[in-house]
């Protein structure tokens, strides 16, 4: 091998472990950065729970916040309001407190701000986690009630199923969305069945 490929391949290890620092910098960052919402909504919450504390209140402390330090961003009212709802919802179980540390605050916005009830916010946390999905993947399987679908497709399974050796609760799903087709209201038929050959991708995800 010739000096210069030499060089070159050298050159690429400095790279590959600059890369790498990079890498584990911005991980750190989004650790930190969670850990800094999950202690303010946490003091949020007692305050909530044993000091009068109220939206009225956090309002307060999102503008004296924004006056100290403008540069601080993130702390709106709203937002620190979910911070609270946050805490709230992942303290209650080790494992819980464990996965809020995974996904983005993007996800957990969507998370909080579009589902009504813990067990469901708990599904799309863990299935995105799961299954790695971006926030607008996450946003479309919540408006596509997918939490009420495996509920439902779970209570239909027949006793001996229920008896299989393997958990199969979630894996049958007797109704599929096809809010994907892109089809009008009213349609007919035939445009209800070729709709999903042109969209074979999104309907096999759907399956």
């Amino acid at each position: 091998m010739s000096q210069a490929a030499v060089r070159q391949t050298d050159f690429g290890d400095v790279l590959a472990l600059i890369q790498s620092g990079k890498q584990k910098l911005i991980v750190q960052a989004h650790q930190v950065h969670l850990e800094t919402y999950w202690q303010v909504g946490a003091y949020l919450a007692h305050k909530v729970a044993n000091g009068g504390w109220g939206k009225g209140v956090v309002q307060e402390l999102a503008a004296w916040l924004n006056s100290k330090d403008p540069e601080i961003k993130g702390f709106s009212a709203s937002n620190l309001w979910r911070m609270k709802q946050f805490y709230e919802v992942f303290s209650a179980d080790q494992k819980l407190a464990t996965l809020s540390r995974v996904l983005s605050w993007s996800h957990y916005l969507a998370i909080l701000g579009q589902c009504k009830t813990a067990e469901e916010q708990i599904f799309y946390s863990l299935l995105s986690s799961q299954e790695k999905w971006p926030v607008r993947e996450l946003r479309r399987q919540i408006s596509s009630a997918a939490f009420e679908r495996t509920l439902l497709a779970d209570a239909k399974l027949a006793p001996a199923v229920r008896e299989l050796p393997q958990d199969v609760t979630g894996v049958f799903k007797d109704s599929y969305l096809i809010d994907f087709a892109g089809l009008s209201e009213p349609h007919l038929e035939k445009d209800l069945q070729s709709a999903p050959v042109s969209h074979l991708r999104e309907f096999l995800l759907e399956l």
